[in-house]
């Protein structure tokens, strides 16, 4: 996006909004405006139609912002990204029924909100160029990332990046989205690490702790509790370590 990507805030907690507000500002967005309840927040779209919406969930008047964001999406299908304030099952479930871009948890670092909002604009870029036959055409479903049986495309800076399966070391959790190490390399997908897991040859990557999945042929050393992969100690499962040794035996 070439323009200043437009948010609005809609959040009925004024000094949360206020904060946000600077922060984004600072960061180069415009703020179409900061609204405390639904049914303005569905008025002023049609007037002043921003690119995002962050949206709190637990909104206080005659809408709640799962609500909100349904009324909204009758209308135009803009991209929302939940505020949340320890949001229990049913409002998470409910809220996913509405396919949020991101969740953001309060109270939240400004790091937190930067990333979300760059991952949502990577991912509205990326619609667009699919919607205009210019995308990758090994997409699966709305992600953001793309894998194939030797290779993963990544979105970085408005481009698709091929990292080379072989070439990558270990794969790390990040809330909603992960992280993935190859040499020399950092990338940040949309995507949980369930999800990717998914994804990814068996062949070549395992699971090894709730929060890793690494790259078999990439090991360097293996303890009672880690395995190293270029000097980096990651934690292992006390379940996952036979299913390791099991496969190593098989490469």
């Amino acid at each position: 996006m070439d323009k200043a990507v437009k948010i609005l805030i809609v959040e009925d907690e004024m000094v949360i909004a206020a904060n946000i507000s600077l922060q984004l500002s600072e960061l180069g967005y415009e703020i179409t405006g900061i609204l405390p309840q639904g049914d303005e927040a569905i008025s002023h779209i049609q007037i002043n139609r921003p690119d995002i919406i962050l949206l709190d969930i637990r909104l206080k008047g005659d809408l709640d912002g799962i609500e909100t964001a349904q009324a909204i999406h009758k209308i135009h299908p803009i991209p929302i990204i939940y505020l949340t304030a320890n949001a229990d099952e049913a409002h998470f479930n409910r809220a996913k029924e509405t396919h949020p871009y991101a969740f953001i948890s309060k109270p939240f670092k400004k790091l937190d909100l930067q990333r979300a909002i760059e991952l949502t604009v990577d991912r509205i870029s990326l619609e667009k160029d699919s919607e205009n036959g210019n995308g990758p055409t090994a997409a699966t479903g709305n992600d953001t990332d793309f894998i194939l049986n030797d290779r993963i495309f990544v979105r970085h800076n408005e481009r698709m990046l091929k990292i080379d399966i072989k070439n990558i070391l270990y794969i790390e959790a990040d809330r909603n989205y992960c992280r993935i190490f190859s040499e020399g390399r950092e990338y940040l997908l949309v995507m949980t690490l369930k999800d990717i897991d998914e994804k990814l040859p068996q062949k070549h990557f395992l699971r090894i702790h709730r929060s890793y999945i690494i790259n078999l042929s990439r090991i360097d050393e293996v303890a009672g509790t880690h395995v190293v992969i270029a000097k980096k100690a990651i934690p292992m499962s006390r379940a996952m370590r036979t299913e390791l040794l099991k496969r190593l035996q098989t490469i």
